[in-house]
């Protein structure tokens, strides 16, 4: 690739002076850090996303017993929008942290923190044997989880990019997402696994066995982030003495226009809960095998995480922009018809569809998405800047599905209001995109957030 007006990026002699080119000094560690962040998010969106599987197809008849089917489903997708509210005051007190202590330390607690809420909940009664105190200990657990995954995302992104050269940013951060892909197609393995049982045993005790994997996901996953070295542009930032007041009280005081832009900007991430959890119950009640959806994701998946490096690669070329607000548009008119597909029940259309969904249009916008949204602010409150206001958009992201079953409606076009209220996400992303997020490709990674940025 030929350099832009930021010139070729070499990595740092040993003799050079880490803070006055930390984007260089970053090069060395870029790879390591991209893998580590793959493997990681991998492992901790295995967690979060076998929830959602779950509360496609097991969670109403586990935890809501005893009424509606169709209030059942609507109850079993609220709870995954619990783990999103607690999400935007769990970011700003990881992004606190992981701005003043350190990205890797956080990403360590985020992984444990994970971890452990997975498996309790794989542990947790029937309302049938505890009654109503089993769903408020399901809604507690997904807080926990909703908790760490809100500092998860940025916090790895945050860390890749500033490892990265400033040419190759979106490259590298690409990964983090890519990684949040693969592990929701380990999920969806793990779930078309046990869905192959008798009815008995899966509700019984073999939905439980995903969740009940996580000590293993925690123990790979700290062996992994506890070897990665701390970034270069963090600790630059940290002896230049610039963290003097509070990240969060910088970050409402001076960049709340940003948090606005941040929360439309970040409409793009409701595609991926329609999709996983609303797009399963939903194809289920229409007596579309789960089997034959779980497939599709772990398809649509596994061509993601090829494709979606692809994605960063192009962003580094054209500009970010140009190929996130194409995905968008690609998303808002696949959207459509996916739901159409499912309506008639062709599968060949369902997998024709969905790739177009989710692996083109949404592979455009993922790995960007994170990114573009770290890429805002500077060094000192990246973490909890970008952290706090990624997870306040997510609110409407976490209650997508809920809002999808509570709209749609009976009939051969039922599906109809979904796709547009998706659609409609997707187009006012790309148009606060188009308007009021700047071009950063050309930044180098030092001055990103600083006003005015400088280019040179």
């Amino acid at each position: 690739m030929t350099a832009g007006p930021i010139g070729p990026v070499t990595p740092l002699s040993p003799s050079a002076t880490p803070v006055s080119t930390p984007a260089q000094a970053g090069s060395a560690n870029a790879r390591r850090a991209a893998m580590a962040s793959f493997i990681g998010s991998t492992l901790e969106y295995y967690d979060f996303f076998i929830y959602g599987s779950a509360s496609a197809l097991i969670f109403n008849k586990i935890f809501f017993p005893g009424i509606d089917p169709s209030l059942g489903m609507v109850l079993s997708m609220a709870t995954i929008g619990i783990g999103y509210v607690v999400r935007p005051v769990a970011a700003a007190v990881i992004g606190h942290f992981g701005d003043r202590v350190g990205r890797r330390q956080m990403l360590v607690l985020t992984l444990v923190l994970m971890g452990i809420a997975t498996f309790l909940i794989g542990c947790l009664p029937p309302a049938s044997a505890i009654g109503a105190a089993a769903p408020v200990l399901l809604v507690f657990l997904r807080a926990v989880q909703g908790a760490s995954a809100a500092g998860e995302s940025v916090g790895a992104v945050t860390m890749t990019m500033e490892h990265a050269p400033s040419n190759k940013r979106a490259f590298y951060a690409s990964w983090v997402n890519t990684g949040a892909v693969a592990g929701i197609m380990l999920a969806s393995l793990a779930f078309l696994a046990v869905s192959l049982l008798p009815e008995q045993e899966l509700l019984s005790w073999g939905w439980r066995l995903p969740f009940l994997a996580s000590l293993l996901v925690v123990g790979i996953g700290l062996y992994i982030r506890l070897r990665l070295p701390e970034s270069e542009v963090f600790e630059a930032a940290k002896e230049t003495g610039s963290q003097r007041e509070l990240p969060i009280k910088v970050v409402l005081r001076d960049h709340w226009a940003t948090i606005l832009k941040v929360i439309l900007f970040g409409l793009w991430s409701v595609v991926s809960s329609v999709f996983a959890a609303f797009g399963l119950a939903y194809a289920g009640k229409l007596g579309v095998p789960a089997a034959v959806m779980l497939t599709v994701t772990i398809v649509t998946a596994a061509l993601g995480i090829v494709v979606q490096p692809y994605a960063g690669i192009l962003a580094d070329r054209i500009g970010r922009k140009p190929v996130f607000i194409t995905g968008n548009i690609i998303c808002a008119v696949a959207a459509f018809a996916f739901f159409w597909s499912i309506s008639i029940g062709s599968v060949p259309l369902i997998f024709a569809t969905a790739i177009l969904f989710m692996t083109v249009g949404y592979g455009m916008v993922n790995p960007l998405g994170p990114s573009m949204t770290a890429e805002m602010f500077e060094t000192r409150i990246r973490y909890t800047g970008a952290a706090t206001a990624s997870q306040l958009g997510l609110v409407v992201t976490g209650f997508a599905p809920a809002i999808a079953a509570g709209i749609v409606q009976p009939g051969p076009v039922g599906w109809l209001p979904v796709a547009i209220f998706t659609a409609a996400c997707c187009l006012i992303s790309a148009l606060v995109t188009a308007v009021w997020v700047k071009e950063t490709y050309r930044v180098r990674t030092e001055d990103l957030g600083r006003q005015p940025a400088a280019t040179a």
